[in-house]
């Protein structure tokens, strides 16, 4: 069991398990001396008694952290539903913030610093709508930054359907 803590709104560990895990399964991101794992990392090593989230004296179980990352994110357990659903299928997540995404995906067999992540992923609820000129914005990041666009469709029972677009010159 991995030692991690919250504080702020990082979840870290400095343990070495932490850092052997993310060696072995590429879970958090190495930040100096400590993994940091992202919100949907820390409910999915919860969720399979991986890590033992300590905020202040007490210990976070997966609801109180949905919770406090609920505030922050509204979409988080879609976001999560994804997440999970790609890990367990045994593709590398991590957060896309800086394309603008939900996620970058990378090819199975494939680590952040191998190479680079085929998919940029955005989720979205089955009773979402997205707006065509956000589509389109969508496919030309992903297209800029040499990757396929995914969008991952969370239904209502939670179950994911997955779309790749992708540019075809006629």
């Amino acid at each position: 069991m991995i030692n991690t803590y919250f504080s702020g709104d990082k979840i870290t560990s400095t343990s070495s398990e932490a850092f052997s895990l993310y060696e072995k399964s590429r879970f958090g991101e190495k930040n100096m001396n400590k993994i940091e794992y992202s919100g949907v990392e820390a409910l999915f090593l919860l969720e399979r008694e991986k890590i033992k989230l300590i905020s202040g004296k007490k210990e976070l179980d997966e609801e109180s952290l949905l919770r406090i990352l609920r505030k922050k994110d509204k979409k988080i357990e879609i976001k999560y539903r994804v997440f999970s659903d790609l890990r367990k299928k045994g593709y590398i997540v991590k957060t896309a913030l800086k394309f603008g995404a939900d996620f970058r995906i990378y090819n199975k067999g494939i680590s952040p610093g191998d190479d680079h992540a085929k998919w940029i992923l955005y989720v979205v609820g089955e009773n979402e709508s997205i707006k065509w000129n956000d589509f389109t914005a969508k496919n030309r990041v992903a297209h800029s930054t040499k990757k396929n666009l995914l969008i991952g469709i969370v239904d209502e029972e939670g179950d994911v359907i997955y779309y790749e677009i992708s540019w075809m010159k006629a």
